[in-house]
């Protein structure tokens, strides 16, 4: 027997919705508007003039440059590690799976740390790399490397799911008739995982160009040299510079306000894909 009506008081839903509007506007709403206002409260020019200060665009360029890197990187090791764990079974891959977490679990602050001790000065591999002129530590680098290690799972976790429930039947089906393993990808695989694979990497930049963690500690926060929107935005603060400090984070707000349109969109076109599927 199916239940077409909730069943609770109707007061205690319109307390529950009451209570989760409250807090999402107090947690998500307010700040968001706050860092706007805050960024714009001295005028127009102010604004612009915090945006195209020389320290500010270096740290822009340098946010784009790590992005651009880490999100094209991130999406071929991605599609990668899918599809090895989706269609091999080999023995360590359930240890592989859970490794893929560990970016996750890890905190950022931990995972600079780590590399820090790898290609430091004073360690073996970041010795021979000074030796040969290589600066890692403290240099773009380990800023990449950084960035690449806390967004690793994310292009790979939103493919894996998906790639499950496919299967490998129309795969299958193509190298069966005469397709090489590229046009089998570029014919079928990935016209299967495109929403998917958009939606990772749309979920990795954001959170490329808004690591703070583990950027700050591989990076030694070099005035307009080893600086990102989130460690300029820190100094800006510090230093008492509001103004500086909130238009930079409205970048960055905007950024996360577009990932979350993009992230809407691309569920709806998933969304309506599965439903053609299914109708077919």
């Amino acid at each position: 027997m199916s239940h077409n009506h909730l069943t609770e008081p109707r007061w205690l839903r319109y307390t529950l919705i009451g209570t989760t509007l409250l807090f999402l506007a107090a947690m998500l709403v307010v700040p968001l508007i706050s860092v706007f206002y805050y960024a714009l409260e001295r005028g127009w020019q102010l604004y612009i003039d915090a945006l195209t200060e020389p320290e500010a665009l270096h740290a822009l360029k340098l946010t784009l440059i790590i992005a651009a890197i880490v999100v094209p990187l991130n999406a071929i090791l991605g599609i990668a590690l899918a599809w090895l764990l989706t269609r091999f079974d080999f023995r360590g891959k359930q240890f592989l799976t859970t490794l893929l977490d560990l970016p996750f679990s890890v905190s950022p602050v931990v995972a600079g740390l780590m590399f820090v001790l790898l290609f430091g000065a004073n360690s073996a591999m970041g010795g021979w790399f000074e030796s040969h002129g290589i600066q890692i530590v403290f240099a773009l680098p380990s800023m990449i490397l950084a960035t690449l290690f806390v967004t690793f799972p994310f292009v790979a976790r939103e493919l894996i799911p998906l790639m499950q429930a496919q299967g490998d039947s129309e795969e299958q089906a193509a190298l069966i008739l005469g397709a090489n393993a590229w046009q089998m990808f570029w014919r079928v695989t990935l016209p299967n995982i495109k929403w998917a694979l958009l939606y990772g990497i749309i979920l990795t930049n954001a959170r490329a160009m808004g690591e703070f963690g583990a950027v700050s500690m591989v990076s030694g926060h070099i005035r307009g040299q080893t600086n990102t929107l989130p460690l300029q935005v820190e100094i800006l603060y510090n230093e008492y510079n509001f103004v500086g400090a909130f238009a930079l984070s409205s970048l960055l707000a905007l950024l996360a306000l577009l990932t979350l349109l993009l992230q809407n969109f691309l569920d709806w076109r998933q969304a309506k894909a599965l439903a053609a599927a299914e109708r077919e």
